[in-house]
């Protein structure tokens, strides 16, 4: 730990400490994370976990569309978002999060597609949950954390929900800026059984800079810019007694771009950003597709414990917009450097979930949590407009029995737990021959497999009701991104079970806290580091994404705190601080910077909202992201910080609904974008400027 990271942390906790007598209760206290398989409180938790209910989430989108823009603000160690239908480069504490939808996987680790974020329309969510840090609490994946999107559920009290949403959207007013939004949702309980369903359709026009100048549609990864979006949600559930419980799930969600700008390139060694125009680009638009099943079931009453059941089943295709990389090249077909081609990931799985979980087990005070976990994935790479598959079909085949205890000793003040989940995993991957960018070469296939116990211990002690401190260790894994590990083998002579950069990444994760609240005021710190002896770090080489494994080191600096007056104003404040560090010569030291796409900037977020008048609620926040120099990095992807400001009004009536005024980037801040002046492999078509000034009307209405 660095001195200065001591000494802001321990003045932190001295300040804590300092601070006076009695806790009122807070409704924070009573949540329960689904997330974390235990249905605990967050007060119980002994790392940082964050819980987004609706009402945060409406204000968040309010000013951006965009749920994972939305989450870059209320989580500042999360990297700013990108404006954009990509999660590239996008990290929780510096490594990938596992997204999740009510507890199914949407992540695609094994070729990582980047878009796992963009699989439900945000108007279905009733709630989102983030458990900062490595953990194998959901199996693999989640060397950053977890976010789960918790859809919506039946009103419990048996009344009708009918709910119609509508928003317009305006780059400052001009012509072709205008964004349109349309959802409904209707559900009810009768008697033993329930639904909820719903139905979203969203129109996003192409989006202006604070100077006027359209944004460029990103040629590659995909934007929300310049498409229409559609959702279908259901949900149906019955009661098969007090005790138990069925529940079906169903949500297809899909995201094309009407492919009507394509993009002006821009000159980045002036400043100068990309730009639009009207026309069609090459190729076909790109897009995302993802449909979610799923069967749960519950029992509360078993065993004097609690047993619950999931079985899912997720399909997700991708495509992706195009170029004429080298990689694409292929003589056989085009003169070499004429070929365009574009990729689409495919990405296929079945799991299932099974968790016991039982308090009083053996004596007082002690909860067993135990289970097991099975998920099959199939993933493949093609290239869709030449019809060659770039990564072949890989299956991942996983099973974890996992078992968690904790003791709660003085009356509950005191919690200690322990666990470990022991995974057996195999990677099963045909013989194929690469794509003419990569010699054709012919790799032999096989099935590596590996075990490992991956084990975390926490602590949480209540000391005096207003003040807790928390201490924890948790071990995460995921697979490296082998599809771009086996679709640029070039050399002869190589087998899948020679290549050992396709063995799993284990991440560390330690974390010290503490949590104090009194009256109206809430203060939390964290300081939590994490290593990986055999990390995974992506380099793009020619537009083309290659793997090398090296030793990485993070650790990082958050502190929040809030203040709610007695007339109800709050006003809070938030700082993420982080820092990271790999082997680049593979020397056993840490000799460089890890770059933007890894650690997000150092942030400072501020916020002020309440009740204007009795009808009225407003809410100004503030965003401050600070400057970074990168040591080891070229200068030119080196960070010059910039601040944003936000705003939203919101007017309710019992009869009319309500009515909301978000504005985003209040000031027209001029900037390009934190992934634009930080990614390395970033060029003048894809040097992007941030949003200017935009403003959203919505109404919503229950009836």
């Amino acid at each position: 730990m660095t001195s200065v990271y001591k000494n802001m942390l321990a003045a932190a906790i001295c300040g804590l400490c300092a601070s006076g007598s009695s806790l009122a209760a807070e409704t924070i206290e009573t949540v329960t994370v689904t997330a974390s398989r235990s249905n605990k409180p967050i007060s119980a938790i002994p790392n940082t976990v964050k819980v987004l209910d609706r009402e945060a989430l409406d204000q968040q989108l309010a000013m951006s569309s965009s749920l994972l823009d939305g989450l870059s603000f209320t989580v500042p160690s999360l990297t700013p978002a990108h404006q954009k239908m990509t999660s590239n480069g996008v990290t929780l504490r510096g490594r990938a999060p596992l997204y999740m939808a009510d507890g199914v996987p949407q992540s695609t680790p094994l070729r990582n597609g980047e878009r796992s974020a963009f699989t439900i329309d945000p108007d279905f969510i009733e709630r989102v949950e983030v458990i900062y840090g490595a953990n194998a609490i959901q199996g693999v994946g989640a060397t950053g954390g977890v976010i789960n999107y918790v859809t919506t559920g039946a009103p419990e009290t048996g009344e009708w929900l009918r709910k119609v949403n509508t928003s317009l959207s305006t780059d400052s007013l001009r012509d072709s800026g205008n964004h349109y939004k349309l959802s409904g949702l209707v559900g009810k309980k009768f008697g033993q059984s329930d639904f909820v369903t719903g139905i979203a359709y969203d129109a996003q026009d192409i989006y202006y800079d604070a100077d006027g100048e359209m944004i460029a549609v990103d040629p590659v990864q995909g934007d929300f810019m310049d498409s229409q979006s559609w959702n279908l949600f259901s949900k149906f559930g019955y009661d098969l007694d007090s005790a138990q419980r069925l529940e079906v799930s169903a949500n297809y969600f899909n995201l094309a771009g009407d492919g009507d700008y394509r993009v002006v390139a821009g000159d980045m060694a002036q400043g100068i950003p990309s730009t639009s125009e009207k026309g069609r680009g090459e190729g076909d638009p790109t897009e995302n597709e993802a449909l979610n099943l799923t069967l749960s079931y519950t029992n509360r009453d078993l065993l004097g414990g609690e047993l619950s059941a999931q079985t899912y089943y997720y399909d997700f295709y991708a495509l992706y917009g195009g170029g004429t990389f080298a990689a694409f090249q292929d003589p056989d077909i085009a003169p070499v450097g004429a070929l365009f081609d574009q990729s689409a990931l495919a990405s296929e799985k079945a799991g299932a979930k099974l968790t016991f979980i039982r308090d009083n087990t053996f004596w007082d005070g002690l909860q067993l949590v135990t289970g097991i976990d099975y998920l099959r994935d199939n993933t493949y790479q093609e290239l869709a407009q030449t019809d060659r598959l770039w990564v072949p079909n890989m299956v991942y085949q996983g099973w974890a029995p996992f078992v968690q205890l904790e003791q709660s000793l003085m009356s509950d003040r005191l919690r200690l737990s322990a666990g470990g989940r022991a995974e057996n995993v195999t990677l099963k991957v045909p013989s194929f021959t690469t794509v003419a960018g990569a010699n054709n070469t012919f790799v032999e296939g096989d099935a590596p497999d590996f075990s490992e116990v991956l084990g975390n211990a926490g602590v949480v002690y209540d000391i005096s009701g207003n003040l807790t401190l928390f201490a924890s260790f948790a071990e995460g894994f995921t697979m490296p991104d082998a599809g771009l590990i086996l679709r640029g083998v070039n050399s002869p002579d190589q087998t899948v079970a020679d290549l050992v950069d396709l063995q799993p990444v284990i991440a560390d994760n330690t974390e010290i806290g503490a949590n104090y609240k009194n009256g109206g005021l809430e203060i939390a710190g964290s300081y939590f580091w994490s290593d990986s002896d055999f990390g995974s770090r992506i380099l793009v080489v020619n537009g083309v994404g290659q793997i090398t494994r090296q030793k990485t080191e993070i650790e990082g600096l958050e502190l929040t705190a809030s203040y709610q007056f007695a007339s109800g104003l709050r006003a809070g404040v938030a700082y993420s601080q982080l820092e990271g560090r790999f082997d680049s010569d593979s020397d056993g030291r840490l000799d460089k910077d890890l770059d933007g796409r890894n650690i997000a900037p150092d942030r400072v977020n501020l916020y002020i909202a309440g009740a204007l008048t009795e009808q009225v609620q407003g809410r100004l926040q503030y965003s401050s992201l600070l400057d970074r120099d990168f040591d080891g990095g070229l200068p030119q992807h080196n960070f010059d910080g910039y601040q944003l400001v936000d705003a939203v009004a919101t007017y309710r009536s019992r009869e009319l609904g309500v009515f909301t005024l978000g504005v985003e980037n209040l000031l027209n801040e001029s900037y390009i974008t934190y992934y634009s002046q930080t990614l390395t492999y970033v060029n003048d078509s894809t040097y992007f400027a941030g949003r200017g000034r935009s403003l959203t009307l919505s109404w919503n209405k229950a009836f």
